[in-house]
């Protein structure tokens, strides 16, 4: 204490910087070499230099330098204060190619990155991180220096050792991303609104003069005059500032039918409010020479990060809920770098991954909404959305709540990509059909036209109605009551004995020690009698669980014991109302999850948990 106090009062009154650079490197060497363990003997050096920085402003670029080499050492095991983050970052602004920042900063960024818990408590820390980054892609490699260090973050070897670095660098990206439109976002109260972006900026009149962006608003004579023509035409509102260019161009015939279908002022949805169609507007945004290199920067960044296979799954779960603002989702060059992202997404065959695409809750949109046709962002004929459908019906998302969404939001996308002979949606259409998902006569055959149109949607529509052909037959009343396949059966047995006759009556199944997957499910979902089935010590896992639940309503009795169920399927059994007894021994159910069956399932009387976490 008695050092540290000497050298506040010898660096308070600087005279010759030769002597303060000198005595610097002595009050380094101190912190160094003092054998007491305390974390206040490393950062009071590095507290006394900031303070001594912040109170000289005429110091030369050679000093700095001199300075920052100085106490180089300190910065190894501990954060700089955030003064001194300030004059880091400074120096990254001012001096981006100087050797410094190559050889003093790399290791304090990757310490921080890797040991940092919250960017909320230490922002200044995340700001020092982002300029940083942004030096880097100064040098003349540009974005391969900045790739080179991405991999330093990583390690060589399949899956990065640090679980915050993750973390980090998104926080950063996501900062960085922000700041590009940080303008035109704290004057939001002169920006158009997500109402008015729908209604076409009609009240414009109703904001606040005072600050920075101005709009140049339409004569009302020609409004007026516009309204007599029989052809619409497009009258422009432009948004200005120093940061940002905003062009709405809108169409005030569509506008007059959309004011009359609002009838609340309630804030409409985000990704609804960006739809791109006929009846809606259409933004463009130009971000200035500098916000535009840190947005391409950034979102660079974010696509490497989405390459590494060990990441992508918690980049995707970061990424859900959407965290761009909706100025950067209304900005089509953002969108269209992004797109390989998402579609990073939808390539990965992982359920933790592409799952992700979808909303994180209902009646929130997520990137299947804003990447698929009518979305803001779709900018080609549909390809990533069918890629995307692809993926999640290959998964466990091959469930009437899925095709019941797209018959709702989608079918006109769906058909138009299955009249261009997309293979994905004309089995979507097929399954609408198989799945009665769609009630209307008129509609059923308008995609049975779209089906027979092309060769691969005839052929699948063919197949469709030999399979429902098979199914009255199966349906038909007659057949046994009861059933038991020898063990060691797989699916293609089960489906080869159900295809043989009738099995109307058929009350009670047992697969009981068989070799049948969740593929099986296909074919029990086809049984109308079914009231009992026993998958004990079978591979039947939640996808399948998922598909049972959804078409065997009526199941009284249900046997799980031994199979690799978690409680991902197993919540789905919420709703088979009927069940009445139900065996989960030796599965993956957790406490939570029974407690949230019992809760939900009022008939449930007889339950065996033995040998699971809620037993």
């Amino acid at each position: 204490q008695k050092k540290i106090y000497k050298y506040k009062k010898v660096l308070s009154n600087p005279s010759r910087w030769e002597v303060v650079l000198k005595e610097i490197r002595t009050l380094v060497d101190m912190a160094l070499t003092s054998p007491l363990q305390d974390d206040s003997i490393h950062q009071a050096p590095l507290e006394i230099v900031s303070k001594l920085l912040s109170e000289n402003n005429n110091l030369t670029t050679q000093d700095h330098e001199s300075i920052i080499v100085a106490i180089a050492p300190l910065l190894e095991n501990n954060h700089p204060p955030p003064d001194l983050c300030e004059f880091f970052c400074k120096h990254c602004r001012e001096r981006p190619r100087s050797m410094v920042v190559i050889e003093v900063f790399t290791p304090v960024v990757q310490r921080i990155l890797k040991h940092n818990m919250d960017f909320g408590k230490c922002p200044r820390l995340r700001l020092f991180t982002q300029e940083y980054i942004l030096s880097l892609n100064e040098l003349n490699a540009g974005m391969e220096v900045v790739k080179k260090f991405i991999h330093s973050m990583h390690g060589p070897t399949g899956q990065c050792p640090h679980p915050r670095v993750l973390p980090n660098l998104v926080a950063v990206c996501l900062a960085a991303i922000y700041s590009c439109y940080e303008e035109f976002i704290n004057s939001r109260d002169n920006s158009p609104s997500l109402k008015e972006i729908r209604n076409g900026c009609q009240q414009q009149c109703d904001r606040k003069p005072n600050l920075p962006l101005r709009l140049l608003h339409t004569s009302p004579d020609l409004v007026s005059q516009e309204a007599t023509l029989t052809e619409s035409r497009l009258k422009p509102v432009i948004v200005t500032s120093n940061e940002i260019h905003v062009e709405v161009e809108r169409n005030n015939t569509a506008n007059q039918k959309m004011t009359a279908g609002v009838g609340n002022d309630s804030e409409p949805n985000l990704i609804d409010c960006l739809m791109v169609s006929p009846t809606c507007s259409t933004m463009s945004i130009e971000l200035s020479a500098q916000a535009d290199r840190i947005l391409g920067c950034y979102v660079e960044i974010l696509k490497m990060l989405s390459d590494y296979d060990d990441w992508r799954p918690a980049l995707a779960s970061l990424l859900q809920p959407i965290p761009f603002p909706k100025e950067a989702l209304a900005h089509e060059k953002f969108t269209k770098e992004l797109k390989y992202v998402i579609q990073r997404f939808a390539e990965d065959p992982r359920q933790e991954v592409h799952s992700c695409l979808l909303s994180v809750r209902a009646g929130k949109d997520g990137w299947f909404q804003l990447y698929s046709p009518g979305g803001v962002a779709c900018d080609d004929d549909g390809e990533l959305f069918a890629s995307m459908v692809h993926i999640l019906m290959g998964s466990c998302y091959k469930t009437k709540k899925f095709l019941l969404s797209l018959a709702e939001n989608k079918l006109g996308p769906c058909m138009l990509l299955a009249l261009r002979g997309n293979q994905t949606m004309v089995e979507i259409l097929c399954l609408m059909l198989e799945y009665n998902i769609i009630d209307n006569n008129d509609t059923q055959l308008q995609i049975i036209s779209t089906l027979e149109s092309t060769d691969v949607g005839k052929r699948m529509y063919e197949q469709l109605c030999e399979r429902q052909r098979e199914l009255k037959e199966l349906q038909r009343k007659g057949g046994p009551t009861r059933l038991t396949l020898p063990s060691k059966s797989t699916d293609a047995d089960l489906a080869r004995l159900l295809s043989s006759g009738s099995f109307g009556n058929l009350e009670n199944l047992s697969l009981a020690f068989t070799n049948v997957t969740s593929a099986c499910a296909e074919h029990l979902i086809k049984l109308p009698s079914l009231k009992q089935l026993n998958l004990w010590s079978t591979q039947f896992g939640d996808a399948g669980l998922r598909l049972l639940s959804e078409h065997l309503t009526m199941l009284q009795v249900l046997n799980l014991c031994e199979t690799p169920v978690t409680d991902a399927g197993l919540l789905a059994l919420s709703s088979m109302k009927s069940l009445c007894s139900l065996n989960m021994n030796s599965t993956k159910l957790s406490a939570d999850t029974y407690e949230d069956l019992k809760a939900k399932l009022p008939n449930l009387k007889e339950v065996d948990v033995r040998y699971t976490e809620a037993w």
